[in-house]
């Protein structure tokens, strides 16, 4: 077995490869790490000379684009679909009058304790009536929107890079990717010989049940990551309400999802954890995933629990 974890994209990238089936199998193994970091620095929000900036930057209706950024903007638009517009990625700029400007990678964590004593009353999250993410289209070579809409591949970015990395790594017989919570699992030999995955609460840290799985993804969403307070005294988190702008509060910390692909199962974890408890269970029914709420309990929906 081989392992590898480095810092990409605001987070972990840890990666398990075993069974190699090629001679170049350790080869791409290296070539994971450097295709991480160019995607990263390529699509970063923070990286003032990144495509994605270029792009938000750009005053034309319509600018050219390379296949990766027409790839991320797909994924995201993709989201916005999948989920009728409650994973939004148009989002930039309330984003940003939230608090979230700069890369908090080395900002000092806050208690999320305290911010979910001072916040609001929960309910849950919707999409902005104004759909402002159908303005936006992926063409041949480009990418087409009305120059005031800017763009986040944040989220959908990583469970993404999670299922091109599996592409990268074809050589090994079983591979499992992780890519800050966005985990994809594959390989020839994924579904005799499945993986373990810990579900952890973001409230208490402590591991609530772990889950098998073959070949496919799984994605925890949580408000833990990423928790600050705001020159007024309130608390924010990076996950907003699409209808308000801001962050939203619905009675869950997290969200955990079971999907095909880890796009798939960030974009299910991210919608469950902004439309609360009820709705979230219906968008969990699927493919199966956990709810992870604010007492510290955690509620599989339709999963075998393996370790309690």
């Amino acid at each position: 077995m081989s392992e590898l974890a480095f810092e990409a994209m605001g987070s972990s990238v840890r990666i398990v490869a075993e069974a190699p089936l090629t001679s170049s199998a350790w080869i791409e193994l290296d070539e994971a790490r450097s295709w991480t970091a160019a995607f990263s620095r390529r699509l970063s929000r923070f990286v003032p000379d990144s495509e994605l900036c270029a792009l938000n930057g750009d005053r034309r209706e319509v600018v050219p684009a390379s296949e990766l950024l027409r790839a991320a903007i797909g994924a995201g638009l993709w989201a916005a679909q999948r989920t009728g517009g409650l994973v939004d990625p148009t989002l930039l700029g309330a984003l940003e009058a939230a608090g979230y400007r700069d890369s908090r990678t080395c900002a000092a964590p806050c208690s999320l304790h305290e911010a979910l004593f001072t916040a609001p009353p929960r309910r849950p999250a919707a999409p902005d009536p104004s759909a402002r993410w159908r303005s936006v289209r992926v063409l041949e070579s480009a990418i087409a929107r009305p120059p005031d809409v800017r763009l986040d591949t944040g989220g959908t970015g990583k469970g993404l890079a999670a299922d091109a990395l599996l592409r990268v790594l074809r050589g090994f017989g079983r591979v499992a990717i992780d890519c800050g919570g966005d985990v994809r699992i594959g390989g020839a030999l994924a579904d005799d010989h499945p993986f373990a995955v810990d579900v952890q609460h973001p409230l208490t840290g402590d591991i609530v049940m772990s889950l098998e799985l073959g070949a496919g993804g799984i994605a925890t969403s949580g408000i833990d990551r990423n928790v600050w307070r705001r020159p007024d005294g309130t608390y924010a988190h990076h996950l907003l309400d699409p209808a308000t702008g801001e962050p939203a509060w619905t009675g869950l910390v997290g969200a955990t999802a079971i999907a095909p692909t880890a796009l798939e199962a960030e974009t299910l974890a991210k919608a469950a954890l902004l439309s609360g408890p009820e709705e979230g269970r219906a968008l969990l029914a699927e493919h199966g995933g956990v709810l992870l709420s604010e007492d510290g309990s955690a509620e599989p929906i339709r999963v075998l629990e393996l370790v309690a």
